[in-house]
């Protein structure tokens, strides 16, 4: 039985630079063939979009950081950044993407933090599986500071990975009354990620393993879906029913997913604890330790979730107005948020709150499925324009790469 993911040791960057290497010279001869601008659609129309928030195969998604660049370069965007939880090894491989590509680039880390110790230690804030959890992101991390990084993340990757453990053998006994084979976390699951990297081992690594056996054993269209329905009790959306039934869905895995983690997550789920989710004034003197910016991710009230693995609920909007001032008081410099996901009185709310404490405000659209978008259009609107200017002050802030 593994103990522990590996560390982030020499030999570990370097056998991911190594790998990384290969991936951009191959992005660098892409770029530099003279068919690369009529070839791409897109390519050379920049819309002036930016997403700071684009996650890649370092957590959950079918992207690497080249890989992540240039479908941001294909969507017209002008500047791009990673966000992997838990993680920050996509950093490097996305700046030097970025900069193949003329891109801006913005890097960071998202972790959930303890707010258990606080007046909101009873209350879900802006995280679906927990009271008194927060998601809350590092963003603008200098260069230099890596190192650093990687070295604050690994304790929290090992303790995630027992929990992972743990949960694996939750899941496992659901599975063996369902009469499946039971997943091995070792061989089944971890090898679907990148911890070999320093990349993170997440929910989502589990149940798509889970996904994955489920299409194994019962292939895909009527014969999944029965086994859904009849031995796990689980009924599809329509919408959804009807991707699932299509044989050839190139996404099938990931709408699987959906399904799965909407269905299943709560009855896995194992609440972390504190060494794993650090206290969040821990995480926000850190963050400042490293000239990077701790920032707190507005969820909001949710009525339909983007991506089909959330259902309506209620997160901090009630409590905004006590919520505002604490984050300031526990050291947070930045709020980041999706336009995409919230309304417009949502997103007003937020923003005057923002200006009322005097948070810097980052956006970034959830980007770890290969149907989702990597446009926002809606800050191309004359009243997010602090937004792109924000992403530019802080791709300028890295490059400084001061400590």
């Amino acid at each position: 039985m593994s103990s522990a993911p590996p560390a982030i040791t020499d030999d570990v960057i370097n056998d991911r630079n190594a790998v990384a290497l290969r991936r951009l010279e191959a992005l660098s001869a892409l770029a530099g063939s003279p068919s690369f601008k009529n070839r791409v659609s897109g390519a050379g129309k920049k819309t002036g979009e930016v997403n700071n928030h684009i996650h890649t195969i370092y957590s959950f998604s079918p992207y690497t950081p080249a890989m992540a660049a240039l479908k941001a370069f294909e969507a017209g965007l002008a500047a791009a950044g990673s966000v992997d939880h838990d993680s920050y090894s996509a950093a490097d491989e996305m700046r030097k993407a970025c900069a193949i590509l003329s891109l801006g680039c913005v890097t960071g880390f998202e972790l959930r933090v303890s707010f258990r110790h606080t007046e909101f230690a009873d209350r879900k804030i802006n995280s679906p599986d927990s009271k008194g959890i927060a998601y809350m992101t590092v963003q603008g991390i200098p260069e230099k500071a890596a190192s650093r990084v990687h070295a604050f993340l690994a304790p929290l990757a090992a303790e995630r990975h027992k929990r992972n453990r743990a949960m694996v053998a939750v899941l496992n006994a659901i599975l063996q009354e369902a009469d499946m084979d039971p997943l091995s976390y070792d061989t089944g699951v971890v090898p679907l990620s990148m911890a070999h990297e320093g990349g993170s081992v997440t929910e989502r690594h589990i149940l798509y393993a889970m996904s994955l056996a489920l299409i194994s054993r019962c292939g895909k269209g009527r014969p999944l879906l029965d086994r859904l329905s009849t031995r796990f009790g689980v009924t599809v959306a329509p919408k959804i029913a009807a991707l699932l039934l299509d044989t050839d869905n190139p996404y099938y895995p990931y709408d699987l997913l959906g399904v799965i983690k909407s269905s299943f997550n709560e009855r896995i789920f194992i609440q972390p604890g504190e060494a794993e989710c650090l206290k969040v004034e821990a995480v926000c003197e850190f963050a400042r330790s490293i000239n990077a910016f701790p920032a707190y991710a507005y969820l909001g009230d949710v009525a339909e979730s983007p991506t089909g693995d959330k259902k309506a609920e209620k997160f901090e909007d009630d409590f905004l107005d006590t919520l505002f001032p604490f984050l300031k008081d526990a050291g947070y410099s930045a709020v980041t948020y999706m336009p995409p996901r919230n309304t417009g009185a949502q997103l007003a709310r937020v923003r005057s709150l923002c200006e009322r404490y005097g948070f810097m405000e980052i956006c970034g659209v959830d980007i770890n499925s290969p149907r989702q978008s990597f446009n926002c259009p809606e800050l191309l609107r004359p009243e997010f324009a602090n937004l792109i200017d924000t992403t530019w002050a802080l791709s300028a802030h890295e490059k400084r790469n001061e400590l």
